[in-house]
């Protein structure tokens, strides 16, 4: 997809224009200053997490790493293993993050986060304090924060949050959850990230972070190259010199100090540099490659502003353009990099009162858009003169390719809609056959037997186009060309179920007309074409959520509800129930036949079981006309049944279940 001219049709760069809006704020000096808090807090061994009302009701929890610094150099564990992701897999995890494990996908990396901060927020959860906390700001606009490790846990305290809020109700709104987040390490790995893009909590999350910050930016670097036990004392740092442990505190400050700074700079800025440049963020990490990706929102900021970026590719490469700058030496050790933003809150908002202007030899600044890439270079530290051929160009080419890459999914998405209008004659064609024979066979049936020969070319030529359409989507989903709650917008998820309700019982038909189901074994688990177990889970999740509802819908695609019908439903609302009857047609003949009492038995039972589930759609009018016409498979079926359990030995069977 060509999208020359985006670059001259932007008239502005809003990376620095969002920053300056939350640098004018007072949200991230209050959230600092819960940060000291925490860090007090932990040192008087409190519960780990300090908590205060904000203006307009809004709650500030604030979460103190030093407890998860202490056991990871108490334990001697302060290299790589201390860090080493762990999947969400095990029982009490499972259930915390139940809707970020339930969305991984059935082959992949499954869901994982630092082992570091995931045991120490387990530990904090089972807390009474932490517990009576949650019940306390339930219903209230909160904000999570944290810094170094403590901002790794407020980012999982967030998530927990997030997923029991959405889990409690299947009406309520998102709670207004914000994470605020100082110079944290990487949380999780690219599953984490996908799976909170497809929850739609990307924008519950802001990282700030430090122009030369380390602690944000070691995690790129393959695990067995982390000296994690810098993380370790950065996060200990913060602790009041006066009340520090010895023993291990002092064996990781020992470490510290022999570590190479430079040689440490040289190879976080060679690995983000390669993450950077691959722009490879949706794939799995390479062999030898950090597991870790970034999500959510990412502040870089200076003393001279913040920039904003909200996509991970973006993030990561400014992440990378930054930290190579070196604009002030001396001023950007290690520590002071990763203590420096409780000055950086207080200086931002004084900066932004002056009246800035770029300066006039900047040939770059051609125009109102190149002027705000400018403003959002210097913003992020990027000296945008004395390094204009260095960092700042790369950086300044990445935001302009940001810029034009951004909105592709949405496009991509306006696009498919314009394809799925122009199909839609496809579909309507469907109906018009499904009406034409609703009172003899039921269009099922018809389709299966191949009736009116040319009306037939015409509907399975129309299902096989709407079949590649829907392949196509599912393939532009897949290959990250779609926005990442593409499944969770109503438009979609109603347009698929509608879909799949209309056409797969044509699939089921010719699947059986052509004895697939006898050479291939039944449908369902061996002849289901993989669009519609998606879209039976989208529509499931719709229903857990209640996001996407949509009663303008035609006729059938609404879902099961408590209301009674007065007539039957436009489409049969199990998408397989042809196929269960098709099975049970071929089970009535077989027990015709049954010698075998045990044999016959189980037979016998399997039929009962789905004349109960048959003659509750049907009596709940859940399926179309077509179904009880007088030819269709599902009326013989009832008559078969009910000539099979007229037999001595049947009868008898049937009254011992």
């Amino acid at each position: 997809m060509e999208h020359t001219g985006d670059e001259e049709a932007s008239m502005f760069e809003t990376s620095h224009v969002l920053g300056a809006l939350l640098a004018s704020s007072p949200l991230l000096a209050r959230a600092w200053d819960r940060c000291v808090a925490a860090a007090e807090g932990a040192a008087a061994a409190t519960s780990g997490f300090v908590h205060g009302g904000g203006d307009g009701g809004t709650v500030f929890v604030a979460f103190s790493g030093v407890q998860a610094a202490l056991s990871a150099a108490g334990a001697a564990v302060a290299g790589g293993g201390a860090f080493a992701p762990v999947g969400l897999g095990g029982d009490a995890a499972r259930r915390m993050f139940a809707p970020l494990v339930s969305a991984e996908p059935d082959a992949g990396e499954p869901v994982a986060v630092q082992a570091l901060a995931l045991r120490c927020f387990l530990k904090l959860c089972g807390s009474p304090d932490f517990q009576m906390l949650l019940n306390q700001i339930r219903g209230k606009a909160v904000v999570f924060t944290g810094h170094s490790l403590g901002g790794a846990i407020a980012a999982l305290a967030a998530l927990h949050y997030l997923c029991i809020s959405s889990s409690s109700s299947t009406l309520a709104p998102a709670p207004p959850v914000l994470c605020v987040t100082f110079g944290s390490p990487l949380l999780g790995n690219e599953a984490l990230s996908s799976a909170i893009l497809r929850e739609r909590w990307s924008g519950n999350f802001c990282h700030v972070v430090s122009q030369h910050d380390i602690v944000p930016r070691l995690l790129f670097c393959p695990l067995e190259t982390v000296p994690a036990h810098m993380i370790v004392e950065m996060q200990l740092q913060q602790w009041p010199a006066g009340i520090r442990h010895a023993g291990a505190v002092t064996t990781v400050t020992a470490r510290m100090v022999d570590t190479d700074q430079d040689a440490l700079r040289q190879l976080i800025q060679m690995h983000v540099g390669a993450v950077a440049t691959e722009q490879k963020l949706a794939a799995p990490a390479t062999l030898g490659g950090s597991p870790y990706r970034p999500f959510g929102t990412y502040v870089l900021c200076s003393p001279d502003g913040a920039a904003c970026l909200d996509n991970p590719t973006d993030a990561v490469q400014m992440l990378y353009a930054t930290f190579a700058s070196r604009c002030s030496p001396g001023a950007d050790s290690p520590e002071f990099a990763h203590s420096c933003y409780g000055d950086l809150v207080l200086k931002m908002p004084q900066h932004l009162l002056l009246k800035r202007r770029l300066r006039a030899d900047d040939a770059s600044a051609t125009s109102n858009y190149d002027a705000g890439v400018s403003l959002a270079l210097e913003a992020s530290g990027i000296d945008v003169k004395r390094q204009q051929g260095t960092e700042a160009s790369t950086a300044r080419q990445w935001l302009k390719t940001s810029k034009r890459v951004g909105p592709r999914p949405s496009l991509n998405c306006a696009h498919l809609a314009t394809r799925l209008g122009r199909i839609t004659p496809c579909r309507a064609q469907i109906e018009w056959y499904k009406v034409l024979f609703d009172s003899e066979t039921g269009y099922y049936d018809a389709f299966k037997q191949r009736r009116s020969p040319k009306k037939f070319s015409k509907v399975n030529m129309n299902r096989i186009k709407l079949g590649q359409f829907w392949d196509d989507v599912l393939a532009m989903l897949d290959a990250g060309q779609l926005p990442h709650d593409f499944h969770r917008r109503a438009k979609w998820v109603n347009a698929a179920r509608f879909y799949q309700l209309l056409v797969e019982p044509l699939d089921i038909a010719d699947y059986h007309r052509n004895n697939l189901h006898r050479t291939c074994g039944s449908y369902v688990p061996n002849g289901r074409e993989r669009r519609y177990e998606l879209f039976d889970r989208w529509w499931q999740e719709k229903g857990r959520t209640g996001t996407g509802r949509d009663t303008t819908l035609s006729n059938s695609a609404a879902s099961t509800s408590s209301r009674r019908r007065s007539k039957y439903a436009g489409l049969t609302q199990d998408p397989c129930f042809w196929a269960r009857v098709e099975e049970a047609r071929e089970l009535t003949e077989n027990a015709r036949s049954e010698l075998n009492a045990a044999e016959l038995a189980m037979k016998l039972e399997v039929l009962q079981e789905f004349e109960r589930y048959s003659g509750e759609l049907v009596a709940s009018k859940e399926v179309s006309v077509d179904v009880v016409a007088p030819q269709s498979s599902y009326t013989l079926w009832v008559e078969e049944w009910k000539q099979l359990k007229l037999r001595d030995e049947v009868r008898t069977m049937l009254l011992l279940f």
